[in-house]
């Protein structure tokens, strides 16, 4: 399987990667049809985890290779990796006070972005979306950066990223289903939410992967700006809420373990 993939264009490399790691995310929201609800502390865990592979993810599959990309500017070789990498927390910021939505256990007057009427369960997706979007960027500009042929990038190195998201996505997925069934919604409708909540990454992907290949020289600040935004979600959106109800040392847990992970995945792989 792995071999035809790696025979495809770099774009649809991309989008299949992306399209695994949006389907983790429905196997996570499916739990729903098992379960009504779930303890608070395995939940603040698995966002944990979660925030762990981010931020791995964001350093062996992305700054790093920025940098190493980078090396021949002499002393400037930090500066796309800077640059890059301010400029995704910057454009996940605006996304932030932009788009409407809520944190989940948050009451709704505590909803962000611009004020809306619409239905709670909708802002919760939203919420998840947010984390989603430098999820799939970060896949996609992977996969582009193959296209350069550098030395840095590998396909092995992209698959792995790719599991990692994928892996992180399950409890994602089901962040959001099972809250939903909580507070009332069907099973159907629960599960819906939950998977959609995970369809920007297909978007994310073609969009980083074509980008990077039409604008090579761009590749090193591409990387980081993927690694900026997935630090800006994790510092500002998923170790929070993982830690809102007070299961603090939980969920730090979890962030050492999905940091290990991906780490073992990226070097293993890579």
């Amino acid at each position: 399987m792995l071999e035809a993939l790696e025979r495809q264009n770099h774009v649809v490399q991309a989008l299949i990667a992306t399209l695994f790691t949006w389907g983790v995310t429905a196997l996570g929201a499916a739990a729903v049809f098992l379960t009504k609800s779930m303890s608070r502390r395995i939940l603040d865990f698995m966002l944990g985890f979660a925030a762990g592979v981010m931020i791995a993810a964001s350093f062996w599959s992305l700054l790093a290779p920025a940098i190493s990309m980078s090396e021949h500017l002499n002393h400037l070789a930090w500066f796309p990796a800077a640059l890059g990498f301010l400029l995704g927390g910057l454009f996940i910021r605006v996304i932030d006070r932009v788009l409407p939505h809520l944190h989940l256990g948050f009451p709704a007057s505590e909803a962000e972005g611009i004020k809306t009427s619409w239905h709670r369960s909708i802002l919760l997706v939203l919420a998840i979306t947010l984390h989603n979007i430098p999820e799939g960027l970060a896949v996609g500009v992977a996969f582009g950066a193959l296209a350069a042929g550098s030395e840095h990038a590998s396909f092995a190195a992209a698959c792995a990223l790719a599991l990692g998201i994928g892996i992180q996505n399950f409890p994602e997925g089901l962040a959001v289903s099972v809250p939903l069934r909580g507070e009332g919604l069907s099973r159907l409708k629960s599960f819906w939410y939950g998977q959609l909540s995970g369809f920007v990454e297909p978007i994310a992907g073609v969009l980083g992967a074509a980008a990077v290949i039409m604008m090579q020289p761009l590749l090193p600040y591409a990387l980081s700006f993927a690694a900026g935004a997935m630090i800006f979600v994790v510092a500002e959106e998923v170790i929070p809420e993982s830690q809102h109800y007070g299961n603090t040392d939980l969920s730090t847990i979890g962030v050492l373990i999905g940091f290990v992970v991906m780490m073992i995945l990226d070097v293993a792989l890579g």
